[in-house]
């Protein structure tokens, strides 16, 4: 029973982990990309700082992906939660 309670502990610890890196690296996007983008309309009128913010959006969906899941709006879940919460709601 132990070990059940460890391996779950240490499944929650890594997902807790991977939570906090997203937030650190969506933190350090809007950061990046808005000092960059005060950088762009200081120096010139072309808009380049659309090409770095895609680039690393894209890699910031796909951190998103790997923590939260594909499956995190219409997952397998999704409609189950939606038929219990039509469900509980009261004039339904």
């Amino acid at each position: 029973m132990e070990n059940i309670t460890d391996y779950k502990y240490k499944k929650a610890k890594q997902k807790v982990e991977c939570i906090k890196s997203f937030h650190i690296h969506l933190t350090v996007y809007v950061i990046v990309i808005s000092f960059l983008t005060f950088i762009n309309y200081m120096t010139t009128d072309y808009f380049w700082v659309i090409f770095p913010a895609l680039g690393w959006g894209v890699g910031l969906i796909g951190h998103w992906l790997h923590v939260y899941g594909t499956d995190y709006f219409l997952g397998s879940n999704w409609e189950k939660r939606k038929i219990q919460q039509f469900m509980d709601k009261e004039e339904f």
